[in-house]
């Protein structure tokens, strides 16, 4: 990280963690996150899985599906959260020397108070239910190196699936990250895993060395 401070940094030099920070919620606070991500999830199958096989569709497709996805997470939103949700944003808490780009999340929720805080989700096409390859180096290189999510102990991965079983998806994913997908209570009735991980943080930061992740597998065959 450059050690010359942005716009951000000096706005919201306070930089609590993301789930600790929602006292409204307590401890359901990724619990409620991820509802409106599921919801979300269900309006894009209906209004768009019944009408287009995106299995058909290469061009952008990961980017495409999950720019609408974000439109669909405002909407099952009230407005009146402590937290609001963006498409793309940047993190710039460990941003690189310039000119490199500070790396850019797929969908983050960010909190009201501290937009600089944000719990993240990244997508991945998964083409079949064997090719986790690019979705597991996604979380290695990138979250368990605390480069994504350094504010949050929780965040997620979607998996954009086009052929193939869910259930064996989320096998592949355990094998292949050598980790173990447990089910998550609220969520017993979804294509819905986490797995637990200790993180290597930077000497001198306070960010959370415990870290969860969620694993989303999200059908995308026509209905």
């Amino acid at each position: 990280m450059t050690g010359r401070q942005t716009y951000s940094e000096r706005r919201w030099p306070n930089t609590p963690e993301f789930n600790s920070a929602l006292f409204s919620l307590k401890e359901a606070g990724s619990v409620v996150l991820l509802q409106l991500v599921w919801k979300a999830y269900d309006n894009f199958c209906a209004r768009a899985l019944s009408k287009v096989d995106c299995c058909r569709e290469d061009e952008d497709l990961e980017r495409d599906i999950t720019e609408q996805l974000e439109l669909d997470v405002r909407e099952v939103m009230t407005g009146y959260e402590p937290f609001d949700v963006q498409h793309g944003p940047y993190e710039r808490e460990t941003r690189a020397v310039p000119p490199a780009q500070p790396p850019q999340y797929d969908i983050a929720f960010k909190l009201r108070m501290y937009p600089r805080v944000m719990w993240p989700l990244e997508a991945k096409v998964l083409r079949t239910d064997g090719r986790v390859g690019e979705y597991v180096g996604e979380i290695r290189q990138n979250f368990l190196t605390c480069r994504y999510s350094p504010f949050s102990n929780e965040a997620a991965m979607l998996g954009y699936l086009l052929s193939g079983d869910p259930e064996i998806a989320l096998s592949n994913i355990a094998d292949k990250g050598g980790w173990n997908l447990g089910p998550h209570p609220d969520f017993l009735d979804r294509e819905h895993r986490t797995s637990d991980h200790v993180r290597k943080v930077q000497r001198g930061k306070s960010y959370p060395s415990k870290f969860r992740c969620h694993h989303l597998i999200f059908q995308l065959q026509m209905s």
